[in-house]
């Protein structure tokens, strides 16, 4: 794969300043997975209690660490647990082999750390069809172990990453009663990136107490509006997970607090906005509003038919208001649209109201707001209410010239 020395111009300006989670450690070191001269492999160890709920890829070519995650979840948090990830390889479409290699890192894991097989999670990223190198994984236990800190969480963002040009993190804190709630997160993802349930890897921790079916149902709901409201290229990986752990150890019980709901929720759309604004070859940050559709999942429908179209991505990328790709993007979706209501904004322009162009439209107008490096779209379909945001990003040459050469 080439190597990505350029960091997207849409970055962050650091890796932010992430709290200590009571309860969890983390560690990461080189393993040659599949480069030398990498961080590739991380390691977070979790204390007994804690409550981990998930979201998975709904691929049908999903890897065999997405398949062993996801029958572990629900499990007896008395023992503690342990995440271990690697980047380079995602061992995926890797048959049997793949499945071994799971079952020997779990094993060799719970081993060492002593703990159940059953509490053992992994995740893989990288190239696909290639055997994983679990050997390699594996000789780095040790040293994972010795190592492992609860400051570790920066070190951990750099090992999972793979064409990222950053490492991605943030975190919260939310007042509960008379208590302090802290949540950590990091992810990996810069393309292969219309997820169908999270993102490529996210993982969240927090301190709060909650038990695991009350975290699942928060986590899944939340990610309906942040994670799966992102993309960057439509293609959905076969290893997207998402993770959160809450470990308990702050001693609040949160099950029922809107507060911390919408801390976890902002947290989680920051990072979903990170991974779009690291989308390969990415020059400009897209937002994506519909109103006016006849039901929520229609407008969810209509604003990724437009996020995810080719035209509109590279008009964006060129600078070029072309409000009529975004028309022809509508009337692709399938979902139901008049073209005699519609009406569409770049940022505050209005270009096209009543099925045809505004009287008021002025091109340098719209073109002014074009060149900026976030950019919105405001569809009105004038059906209803139903309302739904997505977020994306341009198509350049960098995408191309990326995955052109990510084997090599």
């Amino acid at each position: 794969m080439a190597e990505i020395t350029a960091v997207s111009p849409l970055a962050p300006d650091r890796f932010p300043d992430l709290p200590v989670i009571g309860g969890v450690s983390f560690a990461a070191v080189e393993a040659g997975v599949r480069y030398q001269g990498r961080t590739d492999l991380m390691l977070a160890v979790l204390c007994p209690g804690t409550s981990i709920a998930g979201v998975f890829t709904r691929s049908s070519t999903r890897a065999a660490p997405v398949l062993d995650c996801q029958a572990k979840l629900g499990g007896d948090a008395a023992a503690g647990a342990a995440i271990l990830v690697n980047s380079g390889n995602a061992n995926a479409f890797t048959g049997q082999f793949g499945q071994t290699s799971v079952q020997q890192i779990v094993r060799a894991v719970a081993d060492r750390l002593g703990l159940p097989p059953e509490r053992v999670f992994t995740s893989s990223t990288g190239v696909i069809g290639e055997p994983l190198p679990h050997d390699r994984i594996i000789a780095k236990l040790e040293a994972l172990a010795e190592t492992q800190s609860p400051e570790g969480i920066a070190a951990a963002a750099q090992a999972i990453m793979t064409t990222d040009t950053f490492p991605k993190g943030a975190a919260r804190s939310v007042a509960v009663g008379d208590k302090t709630v802290q949540i950590a997160g990091i992810a990996k993802g810069s393309g292969m990136i219309a997820p169908d349930m999270a993102t490529m890897l996210v993982y969240l921790f927090t301190d709060a107490m909650i038990d695991q079916p009350t975290l699942q149902k928060m986590v899944s709901r939340l990610n309906e509006r942040t994670f799966n409201c992102i993309t960057v290229d439509s293609d959905t990986s076969t290893s997207d997970t998402l993770l959160a752990c809450a470990t308990g150890a702050s001693g609040c019980d949160v099950s029922g607090s809107e507060a911390f709901e919408t801390a976890l929720h902002d947290l989680m759309r920051d990072l979903a906005h990170q991974v779009v604004r690291d989308g390969e070859g990415a020059t400009k940050f897209v937002e994506i509003v519909i109103t006016g559709a006849a039901t929520d999942g229609d407008a969810h429908i209509h604003g990724l038919a437009i996020a995810n179209s080719p035209l509109v991505k590279t008009a964006i990328a060129g600078e070029d208001p072309n409000w009529g790709r975004v028309v022809m993007a509508i009337g692709k979706s399938g979902a139901p649209a008049d073209r005699d209501r519609l009406s569409i904004r770049f940022g505050t322009v209005t270009v096209a109201e009543k099925g045809w162009v505004s009287p008021d439209y002025r091109e340098e107008e719209a073109a002014a707001h074009m060149k900026q490096a976030d950019i919105s779209i405001h569809v009105d379909l004038g059906l209803g209410d139903g309302a739904a945001t997505v977020w994306t990003c341009d198509l350049t040459h960098g995408y191309i010239s990326i995955n052109a050469d990510y084997r090599s």
